[in-house]
């Protein structure tokens, strides 16, 4: 499939039919989607599979009970088949600033960040994941990391990291109901683009 095509299907799911995603074909698809950029090759994002028996432990550490109980739609996320937990090694991308030909650059601590690479290496990983998804016609819907980072970080054994997002896999189930996000009058993707010196 034509990747303009990829990006023009692609929307977030967020009601799945519970139909489980193979693991371990998960697992190499996400170290395909960590094909992605990574500044300096500091090969700090991680992605961890979360297989559809797990899902509801996910759901128990990454929310609280009165948000399951009042939420519409918990009941479609999380009959999510699998779900992939992206992370980031801060500290992997301040020792790589800090080796001899990158240490001028003086980004060997956090806080000399400009832009902090790791959101942006893990951001440019979740997208070509979620591409790859589309590609193999599963759906998925990015979580994003709002509440609760230190639980889901030690339900999963990465103390060490960042939570970045968590992507929720599956298959529609028809159910979804769009998002008030959808109905926003937002400028024209090609009014968001310029030429510099025009």
């Amino acid at each position: 499939m034509d990747l303009r095509d990829l990006l023009a299907r692609r929307r977030m799911v967020r009601s799945f039919d519970a139909t489980p995603v193979d693991a371990t074909w998960l697992e190499g698809l996400c170290a395909d989607a960590l094909r992605a950029p990574t500044a300096g090759n500091a090969a700090g994002v991680r992605m961890h599979v979360v297989s559809a028996d797990r899902i509801g432990d996910y759901f128990e550490a990454a929310t609280d009970a009165q948000w399951r109980g009042s939420s519409r739609r918990y009941a479609g996320l999380a009959r999510a088949g699998a779900a992939v937990i992206v992370t980031a090694r801060v500290d992997d991308y301040l020792r790589r600033y800090a080796e001899p030909d990158k240490a001028a650059s003086g980004l060997d601590e956090r806080d000399a960040w400009p832009v902090p690479y790791w959101y942006v290496d893990a951001a440019m990983a979740t997208m070509a994941l979620l591409l790859l998804l589309e590609e193999s016609d599963w759906q998925a819907a990015l979580w994003g990391n709002f509440r609760h980072s230190t639980r889901v970080l030690a339900w999963i054994g990465a103390g060490d990291e960042e939570l970045v997002a968590t992507v929720l896999i599956g298959h529609d189930d028809g159910a979804d109901r769009p998002t008030s996000s959808r109905g926003r009058d937002v400028p024209a993707r090609s009014a968001r683009v310029s030429r510099v010196g025009d």
